[in-house]
């Protein structure tokens, strides 16, 4: 570890680890890693499942750990989510840890497939399974993901608030999507890989002044640009009527942490995102100006259980998970010191509450919402110091 953090800095990110290896362990089931610990607001909201997202992004944690439960449980995570996809090849939303049922979401859920692809490369080059292990689901998978990508434009498709950010209105052609389809397709060699990444960066970033050959994405390039300044970021999402400039930290933090930026377009993310103190006082709010009831973009479901309101949930909130992929990203460009700081920061915030590792807070008030014992907290803390101790099995 090199470093000049404090030793109380030093002692809270060693806490931190201990206590994300044990968090994971207890959240651990014979089929796979649970979305958060079991208490009955936790049963309640299903929260005691095997999530497509959340277990894969804790298998690549749990995996390389050394702790022969959590490698078995990498391995079984995977299997359990295998085993319940569906015929066409999608991974579920989730899994009961007893196999009894999946779930799809209400339009669908296109990232578990996604990061269940991600997660299997991941185990296949770092666990105890070998390289042709869930061959066949893989192929069902890619191939599911393919039947929903452009011809042209080489970018995968999506109904409204069908990813992670599930009661966002993100739709057509999703930012922080795109950035992990175009992973998978480096992760697994596919084709149109190079055509991804160009398309990638003329249809979010449309400010730029390199026009597109494809007059169709000229024409989403001039519809995009149409009486908006550069943000200085990515564009969250993009499709024929509206795009979304609301600042995606997630999105666009992925898009530097799956290579799809050149230096200039990745320093000026974090510069953009550093000056909005996105990951202040914790590391890190995911969206930089929330939308209200007024925006045009505002939609009814938003508002259910008053959960995605202004600096809440999806909408502004702080997810210290997110947080560990912001470190791991400042990691990949070499800005370690600073790296070291924000590790430091995250492991404050999982802390909070005797180690509640909270899903996530208030992005104004810093109230704590959501379920305690978030598996994903914890896994994404691991990787970030993984990261940052330049241990290839990060990521």
């Amino acid at each position: 570890m090199t470093t000049t953090l404090d030793t109380p800095s030093l002692d809270i990110i060693e806490a931190c680890t201990r206590a994300s290896l044990d968090l994971l362990q207890r959240n651990l089931t014979p089929h796979g890693i649970l979305a958060a610990s079991r208490t009955d607001a936790a049963v309640a909201r299903r929260y005691t499942r095997i999530f497509g997202r959340d277990a894969a992004i804790c298998v690549m944690a749990m995996c390389g750990s050394g702790i022969p439960a959590l490698e078995d449980g990498a391995v079984a995570s995977l299997d359990s989510l295998a085993a319940q996809q569906a015929a066409n090849g999608q991974i579920p939303k989730y899994v009961d840890p007893d196999g009894l049922d999946a779930d799809f979401w209400y339009l669908g859920c296109i990232d578990a497939t996604l990061w269940w692809l991600i997660g299997v490369d991941h185990v296949r080059r770092h666990g105890r399974v070998g390289p042709s292990h869930w061959n066949m689901q893989v192929e069902r998978a890619i191939g599911w993901l393919l039947a929903q990508e452009h011809q042209h434009f080489r970018l995968l498709q999506q109904n409204e608030a069908s990813d992670w950010a599930d009661i966002m209105p993100r739709s057509g052609y999703v930012l922080y999507t795109n950035a992990l389809w175009y992973e998978v397709k480096r992760r697994f060699g596919l084709d149109h890989a190079e055509a991804t990444h160009e398309h990638f960066n003329h249809l979010f970033n449309p400010f730029q002044p390199e026009m597109p050959k494809y007059h169709r994405a000229r024409l989403l390039r001039h519809y995009a640009r149409r009486g908006r300044r550069d943000p200085g970021l990515y564009l969250s999402f993009v499709n024929l009527s509206v795009v979304g400039h609301e600042g995606d930290v997630f999105g666009n933090v992925l898009a530097i942490q799956c290579g799809l930026t050149d230096k200039a377009m990745a320093y000026r993310i974090v510069e953009t995102l550093s000056a909005a103190n996105a990951s202040v006082p914790y590391p890190v709010r995911v969206v930089l100006q929330p939308l209200s009831p007024q925006h045009p973009l505002w939609r009814l479901y938003m508002g259910r259980h008053q959960q995605n309101l202004v600096h809440q949930y999806h909408n502004g909130g702080i997810w210290p998970f997110v947080g560990g992929f912001w470190v791991m990203m400042l990691a990949r460009l070499g800005l370690h010191e600073p790296a070291w700081s924000e590790l430091a920061r995250l492991a404050r915030v999982n802390a909070l509450d005797d180690w509640r590792f909270t899903e996530w807070f208030h992005g104004r008030t810093l109230a704590p919402r959501g379920m305690a014992g978030q598996s994903w907290n914890a896994a994404t803390f691991l990787l970030a110091r993984r990261a940052l101790e330049g241990d290839g099995r990060a990521w």
